[in-house]
Order: C-alpha cells, then structure tokens, then sequence
C-alpha cells in the first residue's frame, strides 16, 4: 500500500518552493496538505486532489524572517504551540510527515515524536549565513540531526552547506528540481508585438524582487550598456516591498525609466523567456537551485547567470551558458556585451543547454526520486547516504 504522506507548508503564497511542491505532488493521491494560512497555495493542492487543511492558529507567522534573531518568535510562543499539537493531531492520521519549509520543518519536528511519525524536510535553500541567522541555522540542523529521516535538497551546493553548518550527510538525497518543459515555439518578433515588448537588445529577468535576487545589479549593469533595455518580471512576496520600491528609484536615478520596463507577476513568463535576447540569472548570494535557468534553457535562450550556487552545476561549468561573478555590475555588462555582438556563434550551446535542461531537470524524475525517497523512509529502510542526480 502507498504511504499517505501529510505535507507541511507555512505560507499560501506560491513561490519557488511552492511551485516544486505542486509539481511533487501531483501523482499523489492518498495526501492531505496542511497550510498555516489560506491562499492561492491551498486552492492549487486542492485541484491537485490533495485534502486540505488550514491551521486555526497560523496567521501573522510571516513576522518570524529567517534572518532575524529567534527571540523576535517569543511574543508567538503560544500560537506556535497551538500549531505543533494541531500538527501533532493531524500526523497520527498519516503515515509521514513531508516539511516543505523551514518555519513547516521546526513545528512538524517539534509534532513529530508527539505523533510517532516519521518526518522528511525538502530542505529548498542554502543553509548559510548570508540566508540565516546563526541562531536558526543551529535550531535547524539540531533538529534535523535529531527528528528527520531524510532531508531532500535540490542541488550539491545545498547538501554542501547543510553538512558544513553540522548536518549529518548520510540524511541528504540530492534531488533537483523539476522544470515543466511547456513550450509553445514563435518567432521574436511576433512574441514581442504580442506582448508589447521594446524592439532591440532586450534583457529578461525573472524572479521575484529581493535584494538577493540581485535585480539592482541588472540596472547597474544597464548604465554601462547604450541601446539595451530589460523587462523585470516578479514582485516582491515575503515583505520586501521596500526593495521593490528602492529598484523603481535606482531606475529613475540612473535615467533609465525608457529602457526598464517592472512587469510584475506573470503566467506568460515562457513567452517572455523566447521574446528576449538574454535571460539573466543574478544573485548576489548563492541559490540552492535556478528554476529560471531551466526554463530559459528549455526557450533556448541564451542564460547569463552569476557564479555561485547551483548555477555552475545547472550550466555545466558555462558549457550551457555564461558565468559571470556576483555583484558585479562591470562583469555582467561585459557579458551582455558579448552575447549581443555575435548571437549565432551560440547556437551549439544552445541546442546542448536545451538537451540538458530535458535529461537533467524533467518533472518525472524529480517526481519518482521523491517517491523513493518516502517509499524509503515509509518502509522504514536506513537513510541513504548524500546522492545526486546531477552530472556535469
């Protein structure tokens, strides 16, 4: 019989993490989901079959940064308590718990030896200073090294860091993140008067707006480039609304507003993706995986991304597209530059990035390697040692 898996997430929201959850679960059909807040999240797990369930006591959550002290939770004390025993309750009807968050990972593990049921952390980020508190990267590992059975982690940047801040390694399963290769081929030029989108060198970036995210040193990079204009496609999620508002006044600061265009979210990003001429991937600080790398793969359009992370794995070292360093605007000039003056000389790497971005990231086999991983842990089989599927 198949394990009835209880997924834990903390925000409604759909990010990055988010999205991963729904493609994960989506051959699931004996779970339920339990969510601290409703949202759009909790609509998409329910028309993915899933039952769920919104906690009674998680709204206001969101005040806890995971790169703030741990003291600014104690005002929430009695409300975080009144989660783990709703959490607890809802365990013992499962045969597992599957955390897909940090703030989800801390209750679920505190719910978990009350509930006597196995928990599994799909652990989405780089376990960092630059990420977290050192107070909340020591909570986390302990209860990890304490209460999970397996830690899933979407690349070898991730398991590297979990195991650097004191994880143990035989928990970590390197499973990459799925991409859906949902491609619908038109020529530039059509797909840019169809989305209203300026003539010339266009730049693309897509995520969502955080200092991390590295959006200011896209702009940075433009004042250094004539003619090039750039689209901004994401908002800002997680209280970063400050940020965003900073970008537009760098924009006007630099006298760009005629060449950056904020699209805000999006459902076409796709489009977008095969309209522009470059997609940029510019973190300032390590990312645990690039979605937006995959896809823009997939488009075959030509990806500069910064080097550091999952990047250098997911773009083969720069054999599927270019690596420049973080934060630095000179650098990503030069490289946008470089892309712009001779498109056709990248044709090979873009027939072996769109090869890859198929073999390496396809939504089926980050959908059977996390089967296997709670079919492990269900069955009660010894945590696998630290693997990856990724080869470069």
């Amino acid at each position: 019989m198949a394990p009835r898996p209880l997924v834990v997430n903390h925000t409604s929201a759909i990010a990055g993490a988010e999205m991963i959850l729904l493609d994960a679960v989506a051959p699931w059909r004996n779970a339920s989901a339990f969510l601290f807040e409703d949202g759009p999240l909790n609509t998409a797990l329910a028309a993915r079959g899933l039952d769920v369930i919104t906690s009674r006591h998680g709204r206001g959550l969101a005040q806890v940064k995971r790169d703030r002290s741990l003291l600014r939770a104690a005002p929430l004390a009695g409300k975080l308590a009144a989660i783990v025993l709703e959490l607890a309750r809802l365990a013992r009807r499962h045969d597992l718990v599957y955390a897909n968050s940090q703030k989800a990972f801390v209750l679920a593990a505190l719910a978990t030896p009350l509930a006597r049921r196995p928990l599994v952390w799909h652990l989405h980020d780089i376990l960092d200073a630059t990420h977290f508190a050192a107070a909340q990267r020591r909570l986390q590992i302990t209860l990890a090294n304490t209460f999970a059975t397996a830690v899933i982690v979407p690349s070898q940047a991730a398991a590297d860091a979990f195991v650097a801040s004191g994880g143990k390694a035989r928990l970590v399963t390197v499973v990459p993140n799925g991409v859906p290769a949902k491609l619908d081929p038109h020529p530039k030029a059509v797909l840019r008067a169809a989305l209203n989108l300026p003539a010339g060198p266009l730049v693309g970036v897509f995520s969502r707006l955080a200092p991390w995210k590295g959006q200011h040193i896209v702009i940075e990079a433009l004042t250094r480039l004539e003619g090039v204009h750039a689209v901004i496609a994401g908002d800002a999620l997680f209280g970063e609304d400050s940020y965003a508002a900073r970008l537009r006044a760098l924009v006007a600061d630099r006298g760009l507003s005629e060449r950056v265009t904020f699209l805000g979210h999006r459902s076409d990003v796709q489009h977008l993706m095969q309209a522009v001429d470059i997609v940029i991937h510019p973190s300032v600080d390590p990312e645990p995986f690039g979605r937006t790398l995959v896809e823009a793969m997939l488009a075959e359009t030509p990806v500069i991304a910064t080097d550091a992370g999952a990047a250098p794995d997911i773009l083969a070292n720069g054999a599927a597209g270019t690596l420049v360093p973080p934060a630095d605007a000179d650098a990503l000039a030069d490289a946008i530059r470089g892309v712009l003056a001779a498109p056709d000389d990248l044709t090979p790497q873009l027939a072996f990035a769109a090869t890859r971005a198929h073999t390496h990231y396809g939504v089926a086999r980050m959908q059977e390697r996390i089967a296997a991983v709670i079919d492990e842990v269900f069955s009660g089989a010894a945590p696998p040692q630290v693997r990856t599927e990724v080869s470069t």
